[in-house]
């Protein structure tokens, strides 16, 4: 099932998509110092041995007294590289739902395109919606709309990876909002809705903290 979803997510990304540039907010696997093939700066201290063993010290404050390599910069760089809320890759503003409304999705039923009239920054994202009474009704209980996983996919997330939704394939299940990376990956993931939700809630939010996670983004895969 996971070759079939893979290649799915290739295919689409060659005849839909190959006009979409790649995420900047996400970290290239070589810009990645942390990424599999790396070798990790932290891997050997330097400071094991302290340079100043044995040696009179003639500054002040001693250099080593504090270990440099005690806290390791990987962890900080793979922890922030991940946005809670997908957003537009192609959007300036951090677009979520590629500035399509939440609430639409359970006031109208479909997917419906806000306006940069009604805006609201939430969560390290911008959200658009039709009509200021949507935009109250999300100010007013955000978690209540927005869709599950941030907005990333939820097959994808129900094994193990990211990656990247458009607003035509979602689903409400149980009063919750479901995205996914494309209507043949949304038919996958209805196969076992209960199972894939179960898988992707036990990975999320976790997988924003583990290195190495790959992101599926329209053209392609990135290695975080």
């Amino acid at each position: 099932m996971k070759i079939k979803y893979l290649s799915t997510l290739i295919a689409a990304s060659i005849v839909s998509f190959t006009a979409v540039v790649a995420p900047t907010q996400f970290i290239p696997a070589q810009a990645n110092p942390c990424a599999a093939g790396v070798v990790n700066p932290c891997a050997a201290n330097p400071c094991a041995a302290t340079p100043c063993a044995g040696v009179v010290n003639p500054c002040a404050a001693n250099p080593c007294a504090a270990d440099p390599c005690a806290a390791d910069p990987c962890a900080a760089a793979v922890a922030s590289s991940i946005p809670t809320v997908f957003s537009d890759p192609q959007a300036e503003d951090n677009l979520a739902i590629r500035g399509y409304d939440p609430v639409a999705y359970f006031t109208v039923g479909a997917p419906v395109e806000g306006s940069g009239d009604y805006a609201y920054e939430w969560n390290g994202a911008t959200w658009r919606f039709s009509s200021a009474a949507n935009k109250e009704l999300f100010a007013s209980n955000p978690e209540a709309y927005t869709p599950q996983y941030g907005g990333y996919c939820a097959k994808a997330l129900s094994e193990g990876n990211l990656a990247s939704t458009v607003p035509e394939a979602w689903d409400i299940v149980e009063g919750k909002l479901y995205l996914n990376y494309s209507l043949d990956v949304q038919t996958q993931w209805k196969g076992d809705i209960p199972g894939n939700i179960s898988k992707a809630d036990s990975k999320w939010p976790s997988i924003l903290e583990t290195s190495n996670v790959v992101y599926y983004d329209t053209v392609g895969a990135v290695y975080f």
